[in-house]
C-alpha cells in the first residue's frame, strides 16, 4: 500500500513559483515570463492562461509589494473588460466575473460548462456595496446578527435582488445569494474592481471543487485568461448558504459555518437544514442557490461512500469498545472486502480516503512489513493491499481537518488513475454535515458497515 507524500499547505508564498500547467485534453507548455509568473500556452485554446502567485505576507488591500499590486491591477482590468479570473477564497477557488455584467456572467457558464439554471453567488467587499445591489438598498433585519457574527467569512445569505443584478446571475429568481469573503486577496480584488464579483467554484462543472491553483489550471487552462495563486484554501469546502427570508430560516447548503453555530445566533434558533429537516421539490427544480439540484464534486473514478456508524449504535449491550474504534474497523474491513470483489471484476487500482488513522487500525491492514521466502525474496503480508493508495484526510473527530483535505484528496486519487475511490464517512456534527453533504453528491453508491466487536 502506498501513501501520498505530505504537502504543506501555504497561505502565502515568498517567491514567485513556476507551476506547471497541466490539462488532460489540451497539450500545454510552461513558459517563464519576465516577472516570474507562469504562462500556460495551450494548443488550439482561446487564451494563454496566466498563473500568478501573490505574496500574502503584507496586509491586503494595503499592498506594498509592486508585483502584488501589478497582479491585482491586471486581474481587475481583465474583470472590468468583461472577462473571468480564477481567484482564491477561504472556501474554494472561485471563477470570478463582474456580477453586474450579463455577458461576463455567461462566460462563467461557458468556461465551466455549467448548467444554465444553476445560480451564482455574488461576492462583495463592503456592506455599502451590498446595499447598492439590493431591492430598496435595504439589508433585511433578520440578517443583522448573522452578519455581525460571521461576516466576513464562509457564509452566503439570500437577499431580495434589485434590477441591477442580471438574470444570468440568479437564473431568473427573485433573490440573489451574496457573500462577504474573508480572504484578503478576494477582498482586495473586489475593491480594485470596485464591482461585486460573481464567483462559483473554478472547476469544470461536476468535478471536485478546487482548493489549489493547480486544480484550477488542470480544469480551465486555455479557457480563461488568468488564475491568481493564493495557496491552499483554509476551509476547503464551499460556504454555508442561509435563507433567512423563509419562516423558519433554512440552511440550503451546509458549509464552513455550521448548523450548531448558526442556531446560536439571535433569530436563527429554529433554523432548519434542507434535506435533513425538510424538503422542497419546487425549490430543487428551480434552485435559489448552487449545490441543490445537480450531482457535484465527482472525480472520474467511481466514488463509494462507507457510511459512518455512530459509536452508540456500534455498542451492543454489555459490550465495551473504545469510542470510534468499532466504526473505524467496520468501515475499513468493508472496504477491503469490496476491493476483493472489484478485483474479481478486473479492476486493479483503488484509492481510500481515510478518516480513522488515529484510531486502532484493523489487524487485516497490510503494512510495509514483508515476509521473507526461503530464496531470500520478499512478499507483502497481505496481497489485498497491492494497487491500493491511501490518502489521509485527517481525524474523523476533527471534521474541519477532513473538510480542508476532502477535495484535494479526491483529485489526488483521481490523478493516480484509480478505478474506484472509497471514502470513510464521518459524523454529521459540526463541519461533518458539510463533508457528508459533499460526499453523498459525489458518490456513485453508498454502503454501510455493521459494527465490529474487539475481542
Amino acid at each position: 500500500m502506498t501513501h501520498p507524500s505530505p504537502t504543506t499547505p501555504s497561505s502565502a508564498s515568498t517567491t514567485n513559483t513556476l507551476t506547471p500547467a497541466t490539462n488532460s485534453s489540451l497539450p500545454a507548455a510552461t513558459v517563464a515570463a519576465g516577472n516570474g509568473s507562469t504562462v500556460a500556452a495551450a494548443a488550439a485554446s482561446a487564451f494563454k492562461t496566466i498563473l500568478e502567485t501573490i505574496d500574502l505576507e503584507d496586509p491586503v488591500p494595503e499592498i506594498s509589494l509592486p508585483h502584488t499590486r501589478h497582479v491585482l491591477d491586471q486581474a481587475a482590468q481583465i474583470l472590468r473588460d468583461g472577462q473571468v479570473v480564477g481567484m482564491p477564497t477561504e472556501t474554494v477557488y472561485g471563477l470570478a466575473s463582474n456580477a453586474l455584467d450579463s455577458v461576463a456572467a455567461q462566460r462563467i457558464f461557458k468556461a465551466k460548462n455549467r448548467p444554465q439554471d444553476n445560480p451564482l453567488i455574488v461576492h462583495v467587499s463592503s456592506l455599502k456595496m451590498l446595499r447598492s445591489m439590493l431591492k430598496d438598498n435595504i439589508i433585511p433585519p433578520v440578517y443583522a446578527d448573522l452578519i455581525k457574527t460571521y461576516w466576513p467569512g464562509p457564509l452566503t445569505l439570500l437577499f431580495p435582488r434589485s434590477s441591477l443584478i442580471p438574470n444570468e446571475i440568479t437564473c431568473g429568481q427573485a433573490t440573489v445569494a451574496v457573500r462577504f469573503p474573508s480572504h484578503p486577496i478576494t477582498r482586495a480584488l473586489i475593491s480594485a474592481c470596485d464591482r461585486p464579483l460573481a464567483a462559483p467554484s473554478a472547476n469544470s462543472s461536476g468535478k471536485p471543487s478546487p482548493t489549489l491553483a493547480s486544480h484550477v489550471m488542470d480544469d480551465l487552462a486555455g479557457k480563461i485568461p488568468m488564475v491568481i495563486d493564493g495557496g491552499q484554501c483554509s476551509f476547503g469546502i464551499e460556504s454555508t448558504v442561509v435563507d433567512g427570508l423563509r419562516v423558519p430560516p433554512a440552511i440550503l447548503r451546509p458549509g464552513g459555518v455550521t448548523f450548531e453555530q448558526i442556531r446560536q445566533v439571535k433569530g436563527m434558533e429554529k433554523v432548519q437544514v434542507y434535506k435533513k429537516h425538510f424538503t422542497d421539490a419546487a425549490m430543487e427544480q428551480a434552485p435559489t442557490t448552487p449545490g441543490m439540484k445537480y450531482r457535484h464534486y465527482s472525480p472520474e473514478a467511481e466514488v463509494v461512500l462507507v457510511e459512518y456508524v455512530k459509536p452508540e449504535d456500534s455498542l451492543a449491550s454489555n459490550r465495551s469498545v473504545p469510542t470510534g474504534a468499532s466504526t473505524a474497523t467496520a468501515q475499513y474491513s468493508l472496504i477491503l472486502k469490496e476491493i476483493e470483489k472489484l478485483k474479481q471484476e478486473g479492476k486493479k487500482r483503488f484509492g481510500i480516503l481515510r478518516t480513522s488513522f488515529t484510531t486502532t487500525i484493523p489487524t487485516t491492514t497490510a503494512t510495509a512489513a514483508a515476509n521473507t521466502h526461503q530464496n531470500g525474496t520478499t512478499r507483502l503480508q497481505d496481497d489485498r493491499e497491492e494497487g491500493v493508495i491511501e490518502f489521509p484526510l485527517g481525524q474523523g473527530s476533527k471534521p474541519e481537518d477532513v473538510a480542508r483535505e476532502l477535495f484535494r484528496g479526491l483529485r489526488y486519487l483521481d490523478d493516480q488513475k484509480v478505478d474506484c475511490i472509497f471514502v470513510e464517512g464521518i459524523s454529521e456534527e459540526d463541519e461533518g454535515l458539510a463533508v457528508m453533504n459533499r460526499l453523498r453528491k459525489a458518490a456513485s453508491r453508498t454502503i454501510s458497515a455493521e459494527p465490529t466487536e474487539f475481542l
